[in-house]
């Protein structure tokens, strides 16, 4: 036993409750880890294709003990890999503990593992987005281990899967669609039950709103948020009133609708809550520790017409130019670059059916009915496709997942995407963890002085399981 886990084990002496008086030390002295190119079949499950492409994925070896360590495997969410890298630092604080190896893998058509270059998915290119499913996503991560596995000629090396967001759903679905290859799953922010008939489509939305009112200036700021939305379409109807609107939101190009503007704010909130972080980060874009709390101390008194749109501007611009180097804003996005919005368009359109709706009574937003009848139309018109809503629930389970084992759900209250996670122990080896006052996959991140205790303990709940998981695979008494 090495002595990192010999530490773990005095701690657990110590501290048997929750291990809540040890704040996980930070590990910035990990070197950035090596790539490595793996030719994967383009369709895993179609013997007649025959294509293949290059899928990156970085290796560490710098704290792995030979033969003896295990695998901490990233399973690549929607974006570029590399920002996964740069803001799992929970990975990179417990590698030396555990003498673990430590994997990121890109997952296919995201970064730079594109099967048909930067051809964006619409109408015309349908039939080259046809592999890009979470099914050929899990394979291609099944293949990368077992090579992985052959090439170093330790076939017994136990594996975990790491993944926060759709990613932790992916490590999730690994565990259980490929659970002679995966010994265990850390799932954090895992919206694997956000889908039709499962969560109410309005929850996302009144989170959102309650992270925003529980905030020093709260009430206030809901209200005027509420309100901006009917002074944004008043201006809009008078003459001239997009190019003022434009004008004092500095965009990028002249807005074009009333529409337009609100969507992309109603983004940045929802955002913003899910980033809502106690120290400042950069992950969807640069920002303040408890981001929520500073966009809402510029709407904390009432203002009304053009003092509220300018007030607007000042908080929405927290979240789009916290650095002050943006020259203007680009309303047909409100997520940084290292996620692809198209791209996880398309799977939302196809596989990842997850319905939005808000009543603007329990929410702070304008009216919006989710309708299948319209998603399905839509769907069309972009990508020439028709969904699948109940695909990944007959596929991978949602919450029934009462015959998988080795999994960690973490969800925190501050998250918008908890309402679809699994919030109750399934059984002894299938637990659930609430953070209070954490945002999205908060626990995933480096270890923080300001992180909240349900953070520490959570996270220290994981090591205690990965420990269990690691002496069982390797056929040692824990």
């Amino acid at each position: 036993m090495n002595t990192g886990i010999q530490l773990l084990g005095i701690l657990v002496v110590f501290c048997p409750v929750l291990i809540s008086c040890w704040n996980l030390p930070r590990n910035d002295n990990y070197t950035y880890p090596e790539l490595h190119l793996f030719e994967q079949k383009l369709d895993h499950f179609n013997p007649t294709v025959n294509t293949t492409f290059m899928q990156r994925y970085f290796v560490s070896n710098q704290y792995w003990k030979k033969g003896k360590g295990p695998i901490f495997f990233y399973t690549g969410n929607e974006g570029d890999i590399t920002a996964f890298i740069n803001n799992t630092g929970f990975i990179w604080d417990i590698a030396p503990v555990f003498q673990a190896m430590v994997v990121f893998a890109e997952h296919r058509y995201y970064g730079e593992s594109k099967p048909y270059g930067d051809i964006q998915p619409s109408v015309n290119t349908t039939a080259q987005y046809g592999q890009l499913t979470a099914e050929q996503a899990l394979a291609d991560y099944a293949e990368i281990i077992t090579e992985l596995k052959e090439h170093l000629g330790y076939n017994s090396i136990p594996v975990v899967a790491f993944g926060g967001s759709y990613g932790g759903m992916l490590s999730a679905w690994m565990r259980i669609k490929y659970g002679h290859i995966v010994n265990g799953a850390i799932a954090s922010s895992a919206p694997v039950k956000y889908f039709p008939g499962l969560t109410n489509c309005e929850k996302y939305n009144q989170v959102v709103t309650s992270d925003f009112a529980s905030t020093a200036h709260g009430p206030q700021c809901v209200k005027n948020i509420k309100m901006a939305w009917s002074v944004i379409n008043e201006t809009v109807a008078q003459t001239g009133g997009l190019r003022k609107l434009s004008e004092i939101f500095h965009t990028c190009h002249q807005l074009k609708s009333a529409e337009e503007l609100t969507d992309w704010i109603k983004d940045c909130w929802s955002n913003m809550a899910m980033v809502d972080y106690p120290y400042p980060a950069n992950f969807l874009n640069p920002l303040p520790g408890w981001p929520v709390n500073v966009t809402c101390s510029y709407l904390s008194v009432p203002f009304e017409g053009s003092d509220l749109l300018k007030a607007m501007y000042e908080a929405v611009s927290v979240y789009n130019n916290y650095t002050g180097k943006t020259p203007c804003f680009d309303t047909t996005s409100a997520i940084s670059s290292s996620i692809s919005n198209s791209l996880w368009d398309y799977q939302w359109c196809t596989e990842m059916t997850m319905p939005f709706c808000a009543d603007g009574v329990r929410d702070m937003f304008l009216p919006q009915k989710w309708s299948y009848e319209n998603y399905v139309k839509n769907c069309k018109a972009k990508y020439g496709v028709i969904p699948r809503p109940h695909w990944a629930i007959v596929n991978f389970g949602a919450g029934n997942l009462k015959s998988a084992s080795n999994i960690i759900f973490l969800n925190g209250d501050l998250d918008p995407w908890h309402v679809g996670g699994i919030l109750e122990d399934v059984s002894q080896t299938v637990i659930s963890i609430k953070m209070w006052g954490a945002a999205h996959h908060l626990d995933l991140r480096h270890g923080n002085k300001h992180d909240p205790i349900s953070v520490i303990e959570a996270r220290h709940t994981e090591m205690m399981h990965i420990k269990k998981w690691i002496a069982e695979a390797s056929n040692i008494i824990a």
